[in-house]
């Protein structure tokens, strides 16, 4: 059975207004995202990607065009969506714990659930034994897996993820991957995830969105479904896919 459109963007654009010039960052992009999907847009650094997804967000305000989630117009934040970002986004002064009840605590769940529900989800990113422990005791991507909990303890329906193992050594980079991709097929949600990385696409996404150079543009979709899953990054088609993504990906000329 197909699945259903969970969220459309139909004629996004992003134009700054300045003395000094407008600078346009995204410039008509529709496209449509399935329920439970795991979209990745990818791109150039720079391309105006993380600005699409800041729009979808409520973080940035399209200056023309109309997001939709399950049918119904989106204007600013909504509670369908939760966000983690490339730079670590946790409270140093909050233990693990603290940081993953946030959402929760803000839409006045009481403690009891609240703290249940933060270490299932630690539990779920691998974190199990270190809810008591700040930032500053935890490694970068446990920092990010803290992140990952509080995102899933907002109970959104739609999952946005901004380059977030952008900062991420090589190794810890691809544990992540891994772990972010057990954890989608345990709770399936719909993820659209940001990067600029050829490999990380192709290893995480149903589909890629590739984005032209600045102003953002969709230049191609692919559909990844041929692959299967899990993946192989030396698998034949796989690298295929990556060298013809290679060619068509604009330089970063920034």
């Amino acid at each position: 059975m197909d699945r259903k459109v969970k969220l459309t963007a139909r004629g996004i654009a992003k134009v700054y207004f300045s003395k000094k010039g407008d600078f346009a960052a995204v410039r008509d992009i529709s496209l449509d995202v399935l329920e439970n999907e795991f979209l990745v847009l990818l791109g150039p650094g720079q391309c105006g990607k993380s600005v699409f997804l800041h729009m979808i967000s409520g973080l940035e305000e399209p200056t023309a065009g109309e997001l939709t989630i399950d049918g119904e117009r989106v204007a600013g934040r909504s509670d369908k969506l939760s966000m983690v970002f490339q730079r670590i986004a946790i409270l140093p002064w909050k233990s693990s714990l603290q940081n993953a009840e946030m959402g929760p605590k803000y839409h006045g769940v009481s403690k009891a659930e609240r703290r249940r529900t933060s270490r299932e989800y630690l539990k779920m990113v691998g974190l199990e034994g270190f809810e008591n422990h700040f930032p500053r005791q935890l490694s970068g991507g446990m920092k990010q897996r803290v992140g990952i909990a509080r995102a899933y303890n907002a109970n959104p329906e739609i999952f946005l993820m901004d380059e977030p193992f952008g900062s991420l050594d090589a190794q810890t980079r691809y544990q992540m991957q891994d772990e972010i991709l057990r954890i989608w097929e345990q709770d399936r949600r719909t993820v659209i995830f940001v990067t600029n990385n050829i490999e990380e696409a192709l290893y995480l996404g149903d589909r890629i969105i590739l984005f032209s150079r600045r102003p953002a543009v969709v230049k191609e979709i692919y559909d990844l479904s041929s692959l299967g899953r899990p993946r192989s990054n030396v698998a034949r088609e796989f690298l295929q896919l990556r060298k013809h993504i290679s060619e068509n990906m604009d330089l970063d000329l920034d």
